[in-house]
């Protein structure tokens, strides 16, 4: 399959998993056209790509969630291209994917995380990936997650839940607080084995985050909480603003090959606290 057209599927998946994602948001709160959507070009001359992000805040269930499709392309800086693979000929980049946080309104549904993304330069790659962040501590939530997310991962490779879990453990970590960002999930990178079966995977890992976010949402939506337990919500909340800001890749590709700020920051939590 020529690279033009991987390009053009990857894209066109992204684009229909944004709409899919958003459908279920507007169900979950009981309303339609909830979004604030907004567009953006990229470049100096706004011809160098752009996306969609759309963002609901202040609902029943979702105190603020994002929901980002982007798709930009140029020339990498000097300073960057070194940390990106197959940029020694040429600094030439193109980039899609999709980007979804969800901050929850009630303390016992956590923080939900999930993007895939497809990289081309002189060769493509997939990565991405989800991740979970409860602010109480719940262990059955913790084993069922893992086990929906060793059965995807299972589909396509015996070996890729092993190796991606303790991926997502390594990354989501916080080394000046030396803890985790919550209960984990999966994380990949740098995936080029077989466009066709990397590509029908991340597939799956877009509906499995589906039918993951859904089923949290219903199964605690209607739990009571005090407001004790939403002061461990916003404390919690500055951990996660932390990793974004401090060590997160995606936040730092997003700003340093010019990417709309408002999108990329769009996984902060409207409120937070730290001590």
């Amino acid at each position: 399959m020529q690279n033009r057209v991987k390009k053009k599927v990857v894209k066109e998946w992204f684009m229909l998993l944004q709409n899919i994602i958003c459908n279920d948001i507007e169900k979950i709160e009981g309303k339609k056209k909830i979004f604030v959507s907004k567009k953006w070009s990229r470049g100096k001359n706004k011809k160098e790509g752009g996306g969609e992000f759309r963002i609901f805040e202040n609902g029943k269930v979702f105190d603020k969630v994002g929901v980002n499709f982007s798709e930009v392309y140029g020339n990498l800086s000097k300073k960057f291209k070194s940390s990106v693979p197959g940029t020694s000929k040429s600094s030439k980049f193109w980039a899609s994917g999709i980007s979804v946080v969800m901050h929850m309104k009630n303390p016992h549904i956590p923080a939900i995380h999930f993007n895939t993304r497809f990289i081309y330069t002189s060769h493509g790659w997939f990565g991405g990936g989800m991740d979970v962040t409860p602010c109480l501590k719940d262990e059955k939530l913790k084993k069922w997650l893992h086990q929906e997310l060793k059965k995807s991962c299972d589909r396509h490779n015996k070996n890729y839940y092993k190796k991606f879990k303790k991926w997502c453990d390594l990354y989501f970590y916080l080394p000046h607080r030396k803890e985790p960002r919550g209960i984990g999930g999966i994380f990949f990178d740098y995936k080029k084995d077989n466009w066709k079966k990397d590509f029908a995977f991340v597939r799956d890992i877009g509906i499995t985050f589906k039918k993951i976010f859904n089923n949290i949402i219903e199964k605690k939506k209607q739990k009571k909480w005090t407001k004790k337990e939403k002061n461990i919500q916003y404390l919690k909340r500055g951990r996660y603003v932390e990793f974004n800001l401090l060590y997160d890749r995606g936040t730092k590709f997003g700003l340093q090959t010019g990417g709309n700020t408002e999108a990329i920051l769009m996984s902060l939590p409207p409120l937070a606290k730290w001590k």
